[in-house]
Parts: structure tokens; C-alpha cells; sequence
């Protein structure tokens, strides 16, 4: 996984004087270093998909379209598939819950050699990957489930397994690899080495326009010498395989750019500087990485240059999956340790958990792990069925869990009171269960984070939920567009309201018998209804209100990205409680109380569209910025201010010596 700074773009200028294609079709990078704020942005757009050619649940809700029939009747596996996956997912289980020691990769922060080599037995390596090329051909569903299992023992694994196959090499090649690519290096992987995304680097993070590592073409044509730093690679330092994302000059005849390659992570030039320490995750096997005249041949250029971004971001739709299985894991896991724990903790006569101050939180509990459950499992669905575009159902997914994990992990440390605050070690140590419950909220914190920060997410999905406005009005708000394609961009756009605007004045869900098929969850269903439709209202009133601005107003965007997580989750679980009635009706239970909580948060997101701080908020920041409140710090010994807040760096050999660290995959089974 790789860990991304929270720097904001913006969600709606993208499209401001965008400089002219090359033959390709695409916008080429600016040079690397100091880049203006619009050509950030300009680098960003080109990496998007622009193109929408199958249908999407989440696009549909943020224009005030409830298409049910997308979701309705909810997805099933291939039962033979699910058979083969069961079995696996027993072995892993009987694996992990007999062999790995959770307790002792935190305290050594590293996993034993033995549990690589036990993964690799298992084919843990290669549970994404094709059955052709020796892997095991899990579906996303399963992948994911897989994780969870993995991670409720050790996050650490969870990580180690989601980072070599999400956004590692496998991913990108299965998506835009050659196939001599795929048949050179998947089976190596599926085997047991592992592999690594390299992106980010000391002064870049979720501005990629900035990248500085450079990948020049040898003068004979045979490859590229790779040239640079890159921080917070996640299996960095365990990594035999890596895709590292490198800027290719322009030239002519070329077209450079930002280029992703497969490099040998043993090959001549590279240095693992350092393994990087965090709050949580401490088996996390995390590199500072310099490359100093790596050399790659050019048949390791995955997808062709120029495509390294767009590669990462389409490898990115599926493989933010894994976090939040990784976060439905630990909602499990929390709602175990709070339901015992509740039940025989007796306080006041009577167990906590029949205080209402507790049953909230145990409420809360319960229905946000099937909500967020729920979520996970209809995309990973949606994307094992293939006919359907995931880019903001995945990523509101990561957003949502990421955050409401959080309120999770923090909700059980208050439920434990003083034991949620101390150790598992030091509870053990007196004769206590060892909940580590203080670590599963180190652990989480950083899902806020990892492949795109919670401010990221608000703003790559309001990008794409504003899209249709965008494709049709764009230029109208466009300083830069001269009145010929103003004039144009209005004829398309009212062609579009005229027909868009009175789908959002009545819908199903102002009928009283609307989605009565739902029983006691058509309610809830109506709600959706009409807060899809009020959304659409409230978004198109603020670009008409603020068009060209709408780019700052980051917190509004927010918002609305928020809520249609909300209705997206509310959905969700409706038609899977509505579906699996028979089988499992404690579930209609469970759905309503979730929706009934969440309904609660989406009113209070509506009343801070317009009720809010935010002008002040933004002015307070620049005071604080220019140094207008200093007096505020006194009083205390702030850190030390001998070393900068980023460190520099120079292209060159490395002088430090190599925190690599290397397993063998374990022999073929005869």
C-alpha cells in the first residue's frame, strides 16, 4: 500500500486551458519540480477515465437516480468458484489461527520468515492471481474475505498480502500487462516473492505532477536508467519485484511522461535506505528506496509511456478493496470483544452493555460492521461481474469504512474504559484476556490514510460526481474558453437540464407504497429516494451558485460525498437484508437499525450543507498561516526546528548500507 499525503486537489477545475493532446490523445506531464497549482490538476485529469461505458450504481445515485435494478436482486458468486474458495479459506483459517503468533509480530515488529514461507504453501501470494499462471484465481469476494481472515490475526499480514497483490505487480499486469509479462513474472509471484508499488516519494505525495524520479532511455534503445528516492513503499524492504512509477523526458518521436516499469528489487543501483517505524502496523515491512542507475529493460514498460498514472489509479478501483475488507475484519473482531465484555462486565447491578450510555455504542457497533460488510461485498460482486464501473462505488467503500472503522476502535477502547487503554501484554501479564484493543486502534488509523487520505477520496469522488455537469457545462465556467465554446457548452446544457431538471421535482419515493416489495425496509428505500434527488438539487444549486469557486469549497464537497456514501450503504443493505429474509432474518433487523442511524447522520450532512463555518474557518486558517495567533503556542517546548519538515535529497550512488531483507520461496510440492 502506499502511503499518501494529504494534499488537495481540486474536484472541479480540471479543466481550465488544458494544453494540447499529442498523437496519442493524452496531456503530457509538465517537467518535474515546483508545477503550478493548474497544471497539478491538469496532470491528474489526463490520468482519469473520462469514458463511461458500463453502468454505475454510484454515478446514478449522485445524479437523483435510484437504480435499484443495478443492485436488485443482489449478486451471487459461481457456487463451484465459492466451493474452491471455501476450501482455501479453511486452510488459511486452520493456518493462521494455529501458526501465526499476532502477538509476537507486534512485539518483534517483523513477520517470522516461517509465516512467508507458510503463506507461500498455502498460495496465499497468488490468491489474485490466474489459475494459468499458478495462482489460485480468487474472485475479488473471496480475495477480500481472505484478507479479513489474514488480518483479524495480524493487520501486519493483512497489509503485507494486500500490498503485493492489490497495487503490486500482479494488478497492473493482469490489467495492462503483456502477456510474455504475465508468463515471465506471475508465476514467480504466486510462488512467494513478493512485491511492492512505488509512487510516492519525500516531497511527493498525492501530487504526482511533482514526481522527480526520472527514467532515461539508454542511447542503444534497450532500456532506461532509473534515477531517484521513493518513500513509503509498503513490502519495500521484503520485495524482490516492484512497479516503480518514473518520469520519462520528452523528446522527439517520444512521449515521455510518467511511465510505470517491473523492476528487479535486487537489480545493480538499488538501496533500501531504511525501513520505516509508524504508530501502528509494526510487522509492516515499509522502505525508503534510492535508485541510482537502475537499469530496466524496455520490455519491463508496463501498459507504455506515458500511462504510469492512468495505470495507477485503474489498479487503484479494485485494490481499495482490500482496505476495507481489512477494516470489516476489525469491526468483526470489535463487535465480539464489546458483546462479551458488555454481557460480563457488571457495573451498577447490571452489565454495562444495559446501560443506554453503553447500548448505543454496542449499537452503533453492530450496525455499522453490516453496513460496511454489506458495502464491501456488493462491490467486490460488482466487480468480479465485470459489466459494471466500480471507480466510486469502490472508492466510497474505502472512504466510508476507513473513517466509521475508526469510530469503531475508538467506541470499544471507551467500552473497556481502562483495559481498552492498556496492553494486551500487560493484561495477560495479571491473568487477563488479552484484547488488543489499544492496537487495533494504532492499526486503523492509518486506513484514514493509505491509497488516498479521507480528504483525497472526498474530492477524486466529487470529481467524478460532478462529471455529467462537467461533460455538458464545463466550459461555461471555463475563464479561459473563448466565447465559440461557451456558446456551445450552453446549447448542450440546456438540451441536458431541460431534461435532467424535472427528473429531480417527483420520484418512487413520494409514493406511500413505493418499494413495497421491501416490507419493513421500503421506508427506508423511499428515503433514499428523495435524499438522492435533494442531493442532485443541492449540487446543482452550488455550481450555479458558485461555478468556477466551487473548486474551494472542499468541505461542501465533502459533505455531499459523505451522504452519498450514507444512501450508497442504506441501499446496500436493504437489498441484501430484503434478499436473504429467509435465511437470515436477524439481517432485516440489522439493516433497519443501521438505516435508521444512518439517516440520522445524512439529516445532520444536509443541515451543514448551508449552516456552516467554512468562510470563517478558511479565514482563520490564512491568519494562522501568516503567524497571527503565535501568542496561542507559548507555554510549551515545541518540537525541535534543527532538521527540516521534509528532507532533501540529491540524486546519486547511496552511502548507506542496505536494510533489505530477503526470503527464498519455498520448493514446488512435488
Amino acid at each position: 500500500m502506499a502511503i499518501a499525503e494529504n494534499h488537495s486537489p481540486s474536484a472541479t477545475d480540471s479543466r481550465n486551458a488544458d494544453p494540447a493532446p499529442d498523437a496519442s490523445g493524452q496531456v503530457p506531464a509538465p517537467d518535474a519540480g515546483q508545477v503550478s497549482e493548474k497544471e497539478a490538476r491538469q496532470v491528474a485529469e489526463a490520468a482519469r477515465q473520462t469514458t463511461w461505458d458500463r453502468p454505475s450504481f454510484g454515478k446514478e445515485l449522485f445524479l437523483g437516480r435510484l437504480r435499484l435494478d443495478l443492485i436488485d436482486p443482489w449478486p451471487r458468486p459461481d457456487p463451484e468458484e465459492q466451493a474452491r474458495a471455501e476450501e482455501f479459506l479453511g486452510r488459511l483459517r486452520d493456518y493462521v489461527a494455529a501458526e501465526v503468533d499476532g502477538a509476537a509480530i507486534e512485539r518483534d515488529a517483523r513477520i517470522p520468515d516461517e509465516v512467508f514461507q507458510g503463506l507461500a504453501r498455502l498460495g496465499a501470494f497468488g490468491m489474485k492471481i490466474g489459475r494459468e499462471y499458478g495462482g489460485l484465481g480468487l474472485s475479488n469476494l473471496h480475495y477480500c474475505r481472505a484478507l479479513m481472515l489474514a488480518g483479524s490475526v495480524s493487520p501486519a499480514i493483512g497489509a503485507l498480502l494486500s500490498a503485493h497483490q492489490s497495487i503490486g505487480v500482479p494488478q497492473p499486469l493482469k490489467m495492462f500487462g503483456s502477456e510474455e509479462q504475465r508468463r515471465r513474472f506471475l508465476p514467480r509471484l504466486a510462488a512467494g516473492e513478493v512485491s511492492a508499488f512505488l509512487l510516492t516519494e519525500p516531497d511527493v505525495g498525492s501530487d504526482p505532477a511533482r514526481l522527480a524520479t526520472t527514467a532515461e532511455p539508454t542511447p542503444d534503445g534497450a532500456g532506461y536508467r532509473i534515477n531517484g528516492v521513493k518513500l513509503w513503499a509498503t513490502n519495500g524492504t521484503v520485495a524482490t519485484q516492484l512497479v516503480v512509477m518514473a518520469r520519462v523526458p520528452k523528446a522527439e518521436g517520444r512521449r515521455g511522461g510518467i511511465t510505470a516499469f517491473v523492476v528487479d528489487g535486487d537489480a545493480e543501483g538499488i538501496t533500501v535506505e531504511r525501513r520505516n517505524a509508524f504508530l501502528g502496523l509494526r510487522g509492516l515491512e515499509n522502505s525508503l528506496t534510492r535508485f541510482h542507475d537502475v537499469f530496466v529493460p524496455k520490455e519491463n514498460v508496463i501498459g507504455g509511456e506515458g500511462k504510469g498514472l492512468r495505470i495507477a489509479l485503474s489498479t487503484l478501483t479494485t485494490g481499495r478493496l482490500s482496505l476495507p475488507a481489512m477494516c470489516v475484519g476489525a469491526g468483526k473482531w470489535a463487535l465480539n470483544v464489546a458483546r462479551e465484555w458488555s454481557a460480563e462486565r457488571v457495573q451498577w447491578g447490571r452489565p454495562v452493555g444495559e446501560h443506554e450510555a453503553v447500548a448505543q455504542k454496542l449499537s452503533f457497533i453492530a450496525a455499522t460492521t453490516y453496513g460496511m460488510e454489506t458495502m464491501l461485498d456488493l462491490c467486490c460482486l460488482l466487480a468480479d461481474d465485470d459489466r459494471n464501473d466500480i471507480r466510486i462505488e469502490a472508492a466510497l467503500v474505502k472512504l466510508y469504512a476507513s473513517e466509521m472503522a475508526w469510530r469503531i476502535a475508538d467506541e470499544l477502547i471507551q467500552i473497556r474504559g481502562g483495559r481498552g487503554y492498556e496492553t494486551a501484554d500487560s493484561l495477560a501479564a495479571r491473568g487477563e484476556r488479552p484484547a488488543a484493543v489499544e492496537q487495533m486502534l494504532r492499526d486503523l488509523r492509518i486506513n484514514r490514510i493509505f491509497e488516498g487520505s479521507t480528504e483525497i477520496m472526498h474530492l477524486l469522488i466529487a470529481r467524478e460526481a460532478v462529471d455529467a455537469h462537467l461533460s455538458v457545462a464545463g466550459d461555461i465556467i471555463d475563464p479561459d474558453a473563448g466565447l465559440s465554446r461557451k456558446a456551445k457548452a450552453g446549447a448542450r446544457a440546456g438540451a441536458f437540464y431541460a431534461r435532467w431538471l424535472p427528473t429531480l421535482a417527483v420520484g418512487k419515493g413520494q409514493q406511500p407504497t413505493g418499494y413495497g416489495e421491501f416490507g419493513p425496509l421500503a421506508g427506508h428505500l423511499r428515503q433514499v429516494e428523495r435524499a438522492s434527488r435533494k442531493l442532485a438539487r443541492s449540487t446543482f444549486y452550488a455550481m450555479s451558485r458558485w461555478q468556477g469557486k466551487m473548486e474551494r469549497k472542499q468541505a461542501f464537497l465533502g459533505r455531499v460525498v459523505d451522504i452519498g456514501a450514507e444512501l450508497f450503504a442504506m441501499s446496500a443493505v436493504c437489498v441484501r437484508a430484503h434478499a436473504e429474509r429467509d435465511t437470515r432474518p436477524e439481517n432485516v433487523e440489522l439493516a433497519d437499525l443501521f438505516c435508521r442511524q444512518a439517516r440520522v447522520r445524512v439529516d445532520a450532512l444536509f443541515t451543514a450543507l448551508w449552516q456552516n463555518t467554512d468562510s470563517i474557518d478558511v479565514t482563520a486558517a490564512k491568519r494562522i498561516l501568516a503567524g497571527r495567533y503565535t501568542a496561542l503556542e507559548d507555554g510549551v517546548i515545541p518540537p525541535p526546528a534543527d532538521l527540516p519538515w521534509v528532507a532533501p535529497w540529491t540524486p546519486g550512488p547511496s552511502t548507506a548500507p542496505t536494510d533489505a531483507r530477503r526470503h527464498l520461496p519455498p520448493p514446488p510440492t512435488p
